[in-house]
């Protein structure tokens, strides 16, 4: 089947609002490479939008999933639960960064961050959540209010949550500084909600979508205080940078910050569909029982990958790896930066979270989204699959499988180089 002839066939049964950013159809993948339906290979540097942090079709997950699947697919953990639910919780709790944590499973990093804020309004008794221009934090309709960014995620679908309020969030490069985001924060303090009625704030470490601007150092410590002087509480969204992604298992660890309550999805099972909350357990056991779950929460396919994923992140020194993976990125994307300054404005990145963003004649202040977008098309074009983010549309992000082959990265880095001198 040809890849257009799919796409046709997609056009003809499915709502616009899900497109696919390719019309690429996927047939295999191993690792980090992708093979579409025609053959034609891919170097991955997406790893599904940080999903498959070990990689596609890790021998080990695949093994741990088949078994599970011979036992059964279903029972519902609300009914009848099983052995690897609990095996996986005792070993989440165990590595989170949080002092006599408990731990829930959902299904998607939507549910997550849903289920996070209903456990902190019960637990507060308080209504309002504060959280950052340019969050990305789910499409839900609680989650699409939590989100900082209105195209394409919230244009034409309000109203939405009462009670949700945001502040700058603090990206140096954008001339938004720590201190201007804390003055922001203080302010809407004065004008818009009392602190003794605020729940939660929710932040990303590294934003995601928003365009992979890390947190100031320092910032998150000045949250952890502000939080609590005013018993409100902390809430890391460690969807897109946790297990590993960063170079430490959570992202947070870098700042030696401990949140009330974290939020896991994406890489936590290896492409399979599950989802954590992870908290203090006086906070976490707040809900009455019955109060939190779903049908599909805590998959016991999903569990299996979950196990086999911390496995293999030990095993295979991921962590290590993300930080060795990042440095390579690093320095092929400043190579670039040096023959083209007037283009790439900034080269960053935490462990293997790597982005560079693309400006207008050395003007940072000149966003390049057109640019972005046809690099990613080219990119594709040429055998990588590249993506884009950030608030200004103009931001190339980098997520490799934390597994890949050393030579399949420089062959992604030669790929980009070579699409990007075709771009401009």
């Amino acid at each position: 089947m040809k890849n257009h002839e799919l796409q046709e066939r997609k056009g003809r049964v499915f709502a616009r609002g899900m497109g696919n950013m390719f019309p690429i159809y996927a047939a295999r993948a191993v690792n980090a490479e992708i093979w579409d339906e025609e053959g034609k290979r891919y170097i991955d540097f997406a790893a599904g939008i940080a999903v498959v942090n070990t990689g596609h079709s890790h021998p080990e997950i695949v093994a741990a999933v088949k078994q599970q699947l011979d036992a059964f697919s279903h029972t519902c953990v609300m009914v009848t639960p099983y052995a690897n639910v609990v095996e996986l919780a005792e070993k989440i709790t165990a590595i989170a960064p949080i002092e006599d944590a408990r731990a829930i499973f959902l299904s998607t990093g939507a549910e997550a961050v849903e289920n996070a804020i209903k456990i902190a309004r019960v637990a507060t008794g308080r209504p309002g959540v504060i959280a950052f221009s340019g969050g990305f934090h789910g499409r839900t309709n609680l989650c699409m209010g939590l989100t900082g960014k209105v195209v394409p995620y919230k244009k034409g679908f309000g109203p939405f949550t009462p009670e949700i309020y945001h502040v700058p969030f603090p990206a140096e490069y954008l001339g938004i500084s720590a201190e201007l985001s804390l003055a922001a924060l203080d302010q809407l303090f004065k004008s818009d909600i009392q602190p003794d009625r605020v729940a939660a704030i929710i932040i990303e470490p590294v934003q995601g979508e928003g365009g992979f601007y890390p947190v100031p150092e320092g910032f998150l410590s000045k949250l952890r205080e502000l939080c609590d002087k005013h018993g409100i509480i902390l809430i890391l969204d460690e969807i897109q940078t946790g297990y590993a992604r960063t170079g430490r298992m959570f992202a947070v660890e870098h700042s030696g910050v401990e949140p009330d309550i974290m939020t896991l999805a994406k890489g936590i099972a290896g492409g399979f569909p599950i989802s954590a909350v992870v908290g203090k357990a006086a906070i976490m056991n707040a809900p009455e029982p019955g109060g939190l779950g779903g049908t599909y929460a805590a998959s016991p396919l999903g569990c299996a990958a979950g196990l086999a994923v911390l496995d293999i992140i030990e095993k295979e020194s991921l962590c290590e790896r993300a930080t060795e993976t990042g440095n390579r990125l690093v320095a092929g994307l400043r190579r670039l930066q040096a023959k083209h300054p007037e283009l790439i404005g900034d080269v960053r990145g935490l462990g293997a979270m790597v982005a560079m963003e693309l400006i207008s004649s050395g003007d940072a202040g000149q966003a390049n989204p057109a640019l972005a977008k046809a690099l990613t098309a080219k990119a594709a074009e040429l055998g990588l699959i590249l993506l884009s983010c950030g608030v200004r549309s103009n931001v190339i992000r980098i997520l490799v499988p934390l597994t890949i082959e050393f030579k399949h990265l420089e062959e992604g880095l030669n790929i980009l180089e070579e699409a990007f001198e075709a771009c401009i």
